[in-house]
Order: structure tokens, then C-alpha cells, then sequence
């Protein structure tokens, strides 16, 4: 084991200008933006480059507006729909952080190798998702691969990587930014990484706070080892979060398989049926199937309380020869490589049999508060992760890169860092190496996902809501209980400590928003949509204690 160092002068500090927390796609894409510039960059990620972020399982999809004609292919048709009065985005912030860069972000991917699928004129095949305007998504044919093509383009241009290290806390100095601690998982090494500039890049989702019925909360919809840094980091250094109460998010899946793919089978024309045999989604949107993900989820447990599932299918046998052969050995894969071996063992063919499919756990989501410089709250410190799915992370993450480097430019010095801080946070990290008897993170993270299941579900009240915090209170004040035997349950135990801290503040803000109809949850004491609600709410952290306020300039 490590030994114990009591002075900041032995830890092991590393400077660059640009720091990035995070190498998926957001952090990828700041990377590139950020080496344009010729600043000396530096990515660390808990991961391995080539393999990190929910990227690194493939993805089938990426969404762009390409202008062909239609107003439903413009920047303006984008800022129209995701510009909404609860969704916390500017206009500008949507059209210059995100349809602006989606050329230039395509063009790299075709410098990489990525193949876009085709139509038989040679143009892109593309296809409308999730309740969208315009058919703004283009087809990936080798989309299992695409991670590593980005991770081999990342270290030729001479950015510094850093694989395997935990970042637990952002330090601040003067007013601003000035870095963050982590450490080793492999080996325990503990580092101080200053820098005059800082992008949150660690993902846009976290998981493993509730489980679908396989009851494996590593067998989950997005990565499993995003656990609320994103959030958690931000909020503790002052940074205020937007719409953790309403981005809790869910999809389906397949029965028993945390995999992704529902936009390719939406998109294509995939019927969704209830146990009856009957497609109802037409009672929950009107573009069925293919409409906002929150109706279909909301639609399904519907159907689920009404006694009509499960089972619930995905039927694909009306679609043409070519369309499955696409859907099913294709886009699924592109997103999750062990596709074929589920549909193999489950004796799956799309042309001959529907797939049955669950709702599957929720996640966490939400926002820390951006400018449209990509800033956040925190002098000096950029938001990566703003927008959604591959798309909206790479050209976020571009973005955030570009204006960082922009203003790392203009500044001359590192900010101050705080000694005692960094010691103490040393010695929090590292005492579950040292607690002795006490509860290993599989022990404690079961407990969380008990609460969060049973009171913090698809159907949730007050008085519930009030019962889970009290709960999770408890289960902090069991912290110093948590215990680890080695480097690798170490991280585990501090991806516990980063969950338990995201539920609390989702749960909290939860209670604030008393309406439903705008998330995947419905409140059963506020059943309906309240419109004086049409507004962000924001939460963070002062002296302790979580504070609330309505509206994004709150």
C-alpha cells in the first residue's frame, strides 16, 4: 500500500493549461479543440483512453442537421426544439456550441475511418428519433469501432493522457479554478493536477443508482462507471446544477440486457406491443413509437399499471428484408458489440420474432449551469458535457475545448491551491484502505439501490421521497464504515461515496418540482402538469446545505 504523506511538497503534481476530467466523446472533443489552439493539454479519465465513456461500448448514431433542403434540416429547426422554456439552453448556446461544429466534427470522424451508412443514391441514410422534426440522424455502419479510432487520432496529436485516475475534488484558488485531485486506481498514486483552465467532461448520465430486472447495476442502459462526477464535482466547488428533478432518464431495453439501441429500432419502425398483442403508443404520442422518449416510457409503465404488460415487445417482422438486415446486424451491434451473442442465445431474429423488451433502470442527468462561452458557475472551469448522445457530446465537448483554450490564452498564471484541502482529501480517499471491518461498496451501494427502487421510482410521492432522504442520510453518516482491500475496491468506494451524494441532491430536488408530466417519473400526489412549473430548477450547495431556485438565472 501507499504510504501516508503529511506533507503537499511529497504528492506528485503535475501542471498543464488546458486540463480535461474525462475521455469520452466530450472529452475527446475538447482535446482536439483544445490542441488546435497549441496549448499543452492534458485528458485523464478513470478508463483507458481507448475504451472509456458510454463510447466506448459503440454507438449507431449521430445526430447532424445537414441543410438539405426542408426547414426541418436547419440550425433553426434544432434551436426550436431543444430551446425550450425548461431545458435551460440558449439559443445560441444550441446553434454555435453544437449545430455550428457538427461539419466539422463529421469531418473528423470520416478522417478516423467511421463509415456512414447509405441509401442506394449514395447519400447518407438517415432517420427521425425521439419525437424530432427532421430526420437528423445519420446511420454509423462500424460504430463498435469508433472509439478507438478517436483514441489513436487523440494521442497522435500530442495530447497528454493520463489513463486510470479518479478525480475526486476540484480545487479552487483566488476566486477561480485551479485544478483537482485524483488518483491511481491501479496503483494508488496520489496527484495534485494544476491547471490554468478546466473542462467537466465525465458524462452527461450516471448510473447504478437503481437496477432493471436483472438486478446487476453493472448490466445497465448507459456506462456503468459514471456515478455523478459530472455533477457531484461541480456542485461541491460552488457550481449550481439545472434539471436534475426532471432529467432522470430511461428507455428500453431488451428483456435482461442493458443495451442501448431503441432510436435505431424507433426510428426504423419498430412497433411497440403490449402484452395483448395491441400497439398503443398511439395513445401516448402522436408520433407513437417514434416520439419523445419520455412518452414512451410513460406510456409503457402505463400500460404496465393497467395490467397490460408485461411482456412488452418490440415487433420488427412488418420491415423490409433490407431494413432488418440493417437494424438487427448493423446499427445494434454499432451500440453494443455483444448484441448478436444476446439475440443468438435469446434465438432472436427480427424478420420472425418480436423482441421482448422491459423498461430499464433510471438514470441520473441533468446540467450544470453553462454560458454560452461553455463557463460554468466556477471561474475557469468549462462545461463539456451540455448536450445529448454522441452528437451533442462531441461537438459540446469541441466546443467547451475551443472557448477554454480561448480563454487559457489570456491568462498568465496558475491559480493557488490550497495545502491542508489537498492533505485532507488525501487521507479521505485513502481510508477505506485502512477502515478494517466494516461494509465493502457492494454492501453499501445495495442499500442505496434498495431506497431509490422501492421510493424513488417510475411512481413516487412526497411522503416517500421524505422517507428515502431520511434514508440516505443515514447511509452517510455510515461513510467512514466503507472498507476496501485493495486499489481497484478503493474506486469502487469512492464511486459509492459519489452515488450516495448524487441521490441525496436528486432526491431533494425532486421534492421541489410538484407536478409531473415532464420526466419519466409521475408524481402520484401531483399527477398533472402545472404550466407556472415551465421553468429550470436549480440547485447548489451553500454552507452545507442544498438551496433551490426557479428559473436559470436564479
Amino acid at each position: 500500500m501507499q504510504k501516508n504523506n503529511d506533507s503537499i511538497d511529497a504528492l506528485r503534481t503535475i501542471e498543464t493549461d488546458v486540463l480535461i476530467l474525462g475521455s469520452g466523446a466530450a472529452g475527446c472533443g475538447a482535446a482536439i479543440a483544445a490542441r488546435q489552439k497549441g496549448l499543452r493539454v492534458l485528458l485523464l479519465d478513470k478508463g483507458k483512453l481507448e475504451s472509456s465513456g458510454c463510447l466506448g461500448g459503440g454507438n449507431d448514431h449521430f445526430m447532424a442537421v445537414l441543410n438539405s433542403g426542408p426547414e426541418t434540416d436547419t440550425a433553426d429547426a434544432v434551436v426550436k426544439f431543444y430551446n425550450t422554456p425548461v431545458s435551460g439552453f440558449s439559443p445560441r448556446l444550441i446553434a454555435d456550441g453544437w449545430v455550428k461544429v457538427m461539419p466539422a466534427m463529421i469531418d473528423v470522424l470520416l478522417e478516423i475511418g467511421v463509415k456512414f451508412a447509405t441509401n442506394e443514391d449514395g447519400s447518407w441514410l438517415r432517420t427521425v428519433g425521439f419525437g424530432q422534426p427532421g430526420n437528423w440522424w445519420i446511420n454509423i455502419e462500424n460504430g463498435a469501432t469508433v472509439k478507438r479510432r478517436l483514441a489513436k487520432k487523440i494521442r497522435s496529436i500530442g495530447v497528454d493522457v493520463q489513463d486510470h485516475i479518479m478525480i475526486t475534488r476540484l480545487l479552487t484558488g483566488d476566486g477561480r479554478i485551479a485544478g483537482c485531485v485524483g488518483y491511481d486506481v491501479l496503483d494508488g498514486a496520489f496527484y495534485v493536477f494544476r491547471a490554468k483552465k478546466v473542462i467537466l467532461a465525465l458524462g452527461n448520465t450516471a448510473t447504478r443508482g437503481w437496477t432493471n430486472s436483472s438486478g446487476n447495476p453493472y448490466n445497465v442502459w448507459f456506462s456503468p462507471y459514471n456515478t455523478g462526477g459530472q455533477f457531484v464535482l461541480p456542485y461541491e466547488a460552488g457550481a449550481r446544477l439545472m434539471n436534475i428533478d426532471t432529467q432522470q432518464l430511461a428507455t428500453l431495453i431488451p428483456k435482461g440486457f442493458g443495451a442501448p439501441g431503441m432510436n435505431g429500432i424507433n426510428s426504423m419502425g419498430g412497433h411497440e406491443l403490449n402484452a395483448l398483442g395491441e400497439r398503443f403508443m398511439g395513445k401516448y404520442d402522436p408520433m407513437l413509437e417514434n416520439g419523445l422518449r419520455v412518452n414512451q416510457i410513460a406510456g409503457t409503465y402505463q400500460e404496465l399499471v393497467e395490467g397490460k404488460g408485461p411482456p412488452f415487445y418490440m415487433d420488427m417482422r412488418h420491415l423490409s428484408k433490407e431494413d432488418v438486415q440493417h437494424l438487427q446486424y448493423v446499427l445494434m451491434p454499432g451500440d453494443k458489440a455483444t448484441y448478436n451473442d444476446y439475440s443468438e442465445q435469446r434465438g432472436l431474429d427480427f424478420a420472425t420474432k418480436p423482441m421482448e423488451v422491459e423498461l430499464s433502470e433510471l438514470c441520473f442527468s441533468g446540467l450544470v449551469r453553462t454560458r454560452d462561452n461553455f463557463e460554468t458557475d466556477v471561474p475557469g472551469l468549462f462545461n463539456g458535457c451540455v448536450f445529448f448522445a454522441f452528437s451533442g457530446s462531441m461537438c459540446g465537448g469541441y466546443s467547451a475545448g475551443l472557448n477554454a483554450a480561448e480563454a487559457c490564452l489570456k491568462t498568465s498564471d496558475l491559480a493557488p491551491i490550497d495545502s491542508e484541502e489537498v492533505l485532507k482529501e488525501k487521507e479521505r480517499i485513502l481510508r477505506p484502505l485502512h477502515t478494517g471491518e466494516g461494509m465493502t461498496y457492494l454492501e453499501f451501494e445495495n442499500a442505496i439501490r434498495q431506497v431509490m427502487n422501492y421510493y424513488m421510482g417510475y411512481r413516487r410521492n412526497q411522503k416517500g421521497m421524505e422517507i428515502a432522504f431520511e434514508k440516505l442520510t443515514f447511509l452517510e453518516s455510515r461513510l467512514e464504515d466503507l472498507k476496501a482491500e485493495d486499489y481497484r475496491q478503493l474506486m469502487r468506494a469512492n464511486e459509492s461515496m459519489e452515488l450516495l451524494k448524487m441521490c441525496k441532491v436528486t432526491t431533494r430536488a425532486s421534492m421541489e418540482r410538484k407536478e409531473s408530466g415532464r420526466a419519466c417519473y409521475r408524481r402520484t400526489d401531483y399527477p398533472n402538469l402545472d404550466r407556472d412549473l415551465a421553468k429550470p430548477l436549480l440547485t447548489w450547495e451553500e454552507n452545507g446545505e442544498q438551496k433551490f431556485a426557479w428559473g436559470k438565472e436564479g
